[in-house]
């Protein structure tokens, strides 16, 4: 599955990544991900709203035209019911913006938060000397964005910073623009340390190609 930054953009992230970190001596990683989870709920969802809704039209035709009860009828009483719960759980598959309505905010937002973290881990983004490298990580799926500062950083992300920083990132991404996003956060991260005079540095101890899995 081919993901939404072209070979263009990749370049010029990549080199916007150098820049920064030479301007403010933090590591940053820019990570992509197709979806932060399965969601192996939201077929069955669908499947299940689609039964219900379809079945109360089904039952008052029952109740208040009474038929001979047959096979035919039946069987075309069963297809009513079950026809738009399949085609529902279905398109959910098929369109993505129809199985986000099915997602709770809670549900996105804890998975793609324990989705960073883990990357965090598994690329060993903690080894850094002074502990000053920071993730940015977008999650296609759930229109997500988490931000995961190390701990040598970490005082210096007050609530309002990172509240700025993310908002900063959700509006282009709200217009299915990974890279505007990206180049959004970059922006941010550099005027926000420059500010606190963080003092730059050319030693680059983490790869800048932006980490990209097509993951679950």
């Amino acid at each position: 599955m081919k993901h939404s930054l072209t070979d263009n953009d990749r370049i010029f992230l990549e080199s916007r990544v150098a820049e920064v970190e030479k301007q403010t001596g933090i590591q940053i990683v820019l990570a992509t991900t197709k979806r932060s989870d399965s969601y192996i709920e939201i077929p069955w969802k669908a499947f299940s709203l689609g039964v219900s809704v379809s079945g109360l039209p089904v039952f008052f035709i029952g109740l208040f035209l009474p038929l001979w009860v047959t096979n035919t009828t039946i069987l075309l009483s069963i297809t009513g019911m079950l026809a738009p719960g399949i085609l529902l759980a279905l398109s959910t598959t098929v369109f993505r913006s129809v199985a986000r309505l099915f997602l709770s905010k809670h549900r996105k937002e804890t998975e793609t938060l324990q989705y960073a973290r883990s990357l965090f881990l598994s690329r060993e983004l903690f080894a850094t000397k002074e502990r000053k490298a920071i993730l940015l990580l977008i999650s296609e799926f759930e229109r997500q964005v988490v931000i995961l500062p190390d701990t040598g950083i970490r005082e210096m992300f007050n609530p309002e910073a990172m509240d700025k920083l993310m908002a900063g990132m959700i509006e282009p991404l709200k217009n299915k623009s990974i890279r505007r996003a990206f180049e959004a956060g970059l922006i941010e991260l550099q005027q926000s340390f420059s500010q606190q005079g963080a003092n730059g540095s050319i030693t680059n101890e983490l790869t800048n190609k932006i980490i990209a899995e097509d993951s679950l």
